[in-house]
């Protein structure tokens, strides 16, 4: 749990020294403690998630058992995971009859952001911290309490006391203290620790944040503290005279000084000037407040603060746990902490010093070696770039030149493109099943075949997908690409023809998806006997620009299919158009020719007399053709023909 203010050792009665001041709000995270005073005056909360402290005496027990009721079984305590049965009481809850506390008056409140950096200054350096050493700070903060505690000895305040007090187990979310309403009486101080110390008692009406509090159960904590608790947990009630503002006030200024301005190794180092230290504290505190200092760097300063309070506290009730001697082990154990503390200690007086703020904790230090050269001797320039659809394990190797790439690559790889213009004479040697896609607008990157070589793509793996890319056919004798054995795919591509299109030959697979063909001096796309093809949402558009006199030449259009054995094609949302053959030619091998006129197709349907229909539906049906919501239009020779070789 964290430290909160510091008090002197004997400052709270029956409280171990890691619970001194725990529920003094630090002034660090803003004002909290005009949160604390709204918590104090909203309607009690009932206790439903926290385990009663035992009562000490039978008659305390009962009492509590009166008022509390058995906590749900699902927050219980597993066997063995609680102290032993007869020490441990269970969570109670009020009966209906019974009368519960009554709701916590409103407490003063006078949030220090309120004051001036300048007004802060003044008050600590100028008024209460003047002429002090660091330890003495106890004493100077005492003085200044007296003074004020003198203009009312009785009043009425709230008591935010710890919850481990009363509770043996609780959700510090929704039990952040335990608020009584007390009547305080103020003795004269004999020493500057007894100044932190007053008397309480309950008073009336029975007034609490937890509204089935037992009364008993209150009365007894305040017997075993011999009704003394700390001067820091009580806030005075806000309706009373005006005395009380300026008690209240006075309370806040010393909580405030030991949240933030109080270090606890002040009084173990020697400090020339104890109010020049205070000031650089208070000008941190309101850099952070004000935002000089950035959120996420004030978030670090924060935590660093909190684990060093905790880390503290860890080594106190540490070493109180050690009965005897300590062991080698427990030894070694201590000094593990007190280093870490230290460690802590020194960070955050490198943030309290403005010379040393610049060049400390706003950055990590670096810890790691000098790596010096390559042992090759060479440079690399590293790119960095937010790549989508690649996990952040992915492994990559930049290249400028994509035949390298093709080079490098093993079965799985993936080729990733960025817009450019790029050739590579290994896109023709296509073996190992990769994935080349472009990253960005499809026209934007653009592969050019070389015009001294006959083949541009040409695959053979087992499975090769290229997507989003252009590829533009400059003078080579092949098809723009061939599949000659796989499966490849061609997913959002712009195929820009110069020869003939794509080729599907003879026991190869290819799937079309998305794309774009146009230019080609034959078909778009011609299929061998006994290959398999899928297209879809496809645009097939200006094939068969060459100029011949072979009557058969001058059929091919769009998508040409040989047949025996029969190859297998699916068209699915396809448009195909503007081709000087026809949409879909299906060359056979018979004596018989059937052509189908022109301007009887509309998208994929034939028609005609009845003979043509039943025989193109039959051609059709045994070529394993299917043909769904296809779009064939506009072609100069018709829209499908089957011919004879």
């Amino acid at each position: 749990m964290a430290s909160g203010s510091r008090l002197p050792e004997d400052a709270v009665r029956g409280v171990s020294p890691g619970q001194r001041g725990e529920k003094i709000v630090s002034a660090l995270t803003g004002d909290l403690v005009m949160a604390a005073a709204l918590k104090s005056a909203a309607s009690p909360v009932r206790s439903v998630v926290a385990s009663p402290r035992p009562v000490k005496g039978t008659a305390g027990r009962e009492a509590a058992r009166r008022r509390l009721q058995l906590l749900p079984g699902s927050q219980a305590e597993g066997p063995g995971q609680g102290p032993e049965e007869e020490e441990e009481e269970p969570l109670l809850s009020v009966p209906e009859e019974d009368e519960e506390a009554r709701p916590l008056p409103p407490v003063c409140v006078f949030p220090m952001r309120g004051m001036w950096r300048e007004e802060k200054v003044a008050l600590y350096c100028d008024e209460v911290l003047q002429g002090y050493k660091a330890e003495d700070a106890d004493d100077a903060m005492s003085k200044y309490l007296s003074e004020k505690l003198k203009l009312k000895d009785k009043w009425l305040g709230v008591w935010k006391a710890n919850p481990e007090l009363f509770f043996v187990k609780y959700e510090e979310s929704s039990i952040p203290f335990v608020g009584i309403l007390v009547e305080v009486t103020c003795k004269p101080s004999q020493s500057s620790s007894s100044c932190f110390n007053v008397t309480v008692s309950v008073a009336e009406p029975f007034s609490s944040n937890i509204a089935n509090i037992p009364r008993d159960l209150v009365d007894e904590i305040l017997e075993e503290l011999e009704h003394s608790v700390s001067l820091l947990e009580v806030y005075p009630v806000e309706g009373q005279d005006s005395d009380l503002h300026d008690i209240a006030l006075a309370l806040e200024v010393v909580r405030f000084f030991y949240d933030f301005l109080w270090r606890d190794w002040d009084d173990e180092e020697s400090c020339e000037n104890y109010t020049a230290l205070i000031e650089e504290r208070i000008n941190l505190w309101c850099d952070i407040q004000d935002g000089t200092i950035p959120g996420p760097i004030a978030q670090r300063f924060k935590k660093t603060l909190e684990k060093y309070k905790n880390k503290r506290v860890e080594l106190i009730e540490y070493q109180s746990n050690i009965k005897e001697d300590p062991s080698a082990a427990e030894a070694v154990e201590c000094w593990k902490k007190y280093y870490e503390i230290v460690m802590l200690c020194g960070l955050l007086k490198m943030w309290e010093d403005l010379r040393l703020r610049v060049h400390g904790p706003f950055f990590p230090r670096i810890l790691r070696r000098r790596k010096g050269k390559r042992n090759f001797g060479k440079t690399i320039t590293h790119i960095v770039a937010k790549v989508k659809d690649l996990s952040p394990d992915t492994l990559l190797q930049q290249h400028d030149d994509l035949d390298l790439a093709l080079d490098s690559c093993y079965s799985g790889d993936t080729v990733v493109i960025f817009p450019g213009e790029y050739q590579a004479v290994n896109l023709a040697l296509l073996t190992d099943d990769i994935v080349i896609k472009g990253i960005g607008k499809r026209e934007e990157i653009m592969i050019t075949s070389e015009p001294s070589h006959d083949s541009f793509v040409v695959s053979k793996a087992d499975n090769v997908k290229l997507m989003h890319l252009s590829l533009i056919q400059q003078g080579t004798v092949d098809g723009i690409v061939v599949v000659e054995s796989g499966h490849m795919t061609l997913e959002n591509c712009v195929l820009k023809c110069e020869g003939t299109g794509v080729c599907v030959l003879t026991g190869a697979a290819l799937t079309i998806t998305d794309s774009e063909i146009t230019g080609a001096q034959g078909a778009g796309v011609e299929l061998y006997p006994g290959s398999v093809a899928i297209l879809e949402r496809n645009e097939i558009h200006h094939c068969n620009n060459l100029r011949t006199c072979d009557s058969s030449k001058s059929t091919l259009g769009g998508v040409n299919m040989k047949v025996l054995p029969a190859p297998k094609l699916k068209m699915t949302n396809n448009h195909i158009y503007n081709n000087n053959g026809y949409g879909v030619s299906i060359l056979q091998p018979t004596e018989q020719f059937f052509i189908v006129a022109e301007e009887v197709l509309n998208k994929g349907a034939a028609s005609g007399d009845k003979r043509d229909d039943n025989m193109l539906s039959k051609v059709m049906q045994n070529l394993n053709l299917e043909m769904n919501n296809n779009k064939i239009e506009a072609n100069v020779k018709g829209d499908i023909r089957i011919v004879t070789s």
